[in-house]
């Protein structure tokens, strides 16, 4: 009776121990002190960067058992919102989602209160949004060739909208009249959610956005999509072709994001935020919404610090001569 007591007892605690020891994982990886997690977003509600920083913070909630409250703090180019985080204790309870901004910002900035290399601890690349030119419903251009040809032959009568100096949406127009050699009449807002309503009023006329905030708009037909800049066409917008395709060689642009920790943050915590980030990234809910926005989660071997580090280093030095020859400063 001891003997088969004895078996029973140990054969119960061999199957429970994959459970036992997962519930042990999981309290072990828990948020240090249970206090929440401040996400700095350095842009306006309602824009790409924006969609993206909260999907994470969702996802990672679940992942390190306490709140992850994404905080927009927008202004200046997103440089406001940076140097927030660039000041904030190295606790790990301050961190910020970036975009492409964070490799601009030292060209564009001559006075940059932080170094992008030296002010944060990178905790991975999170994902690379194409970005798409649209056009006003009305807009005398059926297809991307036609939209070059109308910029050739009179650029500067184009109303080109943009998110504000070093936004994505400025970056791409920059690229775009830097190829073609025209200028336009770039119309500046205060983020991306009021161009829109302008858009679709037929108040302007054209304007590059990243797919996480346009496909809403393509899919209902309040807008037209002309091309996207990627080297393949996306199936989250079916029928628009490349840049390429529609007559501009060359022309890629992938508005990327990553997530960062003041710098000086102890290693086990930046550990311990990968691993919520890698977390998220594998989430199902998250994969399959941002591949729906074609812009999907970075491959898991760009989740880490290391690559992300060496990827703004030479994103700064990639943005820097294409910046200066546009001769656009913001102070």
């Amino acid at each position: 009776m001891t003997i088969h007591t004895t078996r029973r007892t140990l054969l119960g605690a061999a199957l429970a121990t994959p459970a036992l020891l997962a519930g042990t994982a999981r309290a072990q990886s828990a948020w240090p002190g249970g206090q929440p997690i401040t996400l700095i977003i350095p842009f306006a509600p309602g824009g790409p960067t924006d969609a993206v920083g909260r999907m994470l913070a969702e996802a990672m909630t679940r992942d390190l058992g306490v709140n992850v409250v994404a905080q927009n703090v927008g202004g200046a180019g997103g440089t406001i919102g940076v140097n927030r985080v660039a000041q904030a204790r190295p606790d790990g309870h301050t961190i910020l989602l970036h975009n492409i901004g964070m490799a601009t910002a030292p060209t564009l900035y001559r006075r940059l209160p932080y170094n992008p290399l030296t002010a944060f601890e990178m905790l991975g690349l999170v994902t690379a949004t194409p970005m798409v030119w649209l056009t006003r419903p009305d807009f005398p251009a059926a297809n991307f060739g036609e939209m070059l040809r109308l910029i050739r032959e009179g650029g500067e009568r184009i109303n080109l909208g943009n998110a504000g100096l070093g936004s994505a949406s400025q970056l791409c127009g920059t690229l775009l009249q830097a190829s073609l050699g025209t200028r336009f009449t770039a119309v500046s807002f205060a983020g991306s959610g009021p161009i829109y309503p302008e858009l679709m009023a037929g108040r302007l006329d054209i304007y590059c956005d990243q797919t996480t905030s346009a496909i809403p708009f393509i899919q209902s037909n309040q807008i037209k999509a002309l091309a996207v800049t990627t080297s393949a066409p996306l199936p989250a917008v079916p029928g628009v072709p490349t840049a390429v395709q529609g007559g501009l060689a060359g022309f890629e642009v992938a508005i990327w994001h990553g997530l960062y920790a003041p710098a000086g943050t102890p290693k086990p915590v930046q550990d311990r935020l990968n691993a919520a980030l890698r977390f998220a990234l594998a989430d199902a809910r998250v994969v399959e919404r941002m591949t729906g926005l074609g812009s999907p989660p970075e491959p898991v071997a760009r989740q880490n610090g290391e690559v992300h580090r060496a990827h703004l280093a030479a994103e700064i030095e990639r943005w820097r001569p294409v910046l200066v020859a546009a001769g656009q400063f913001a102070d």
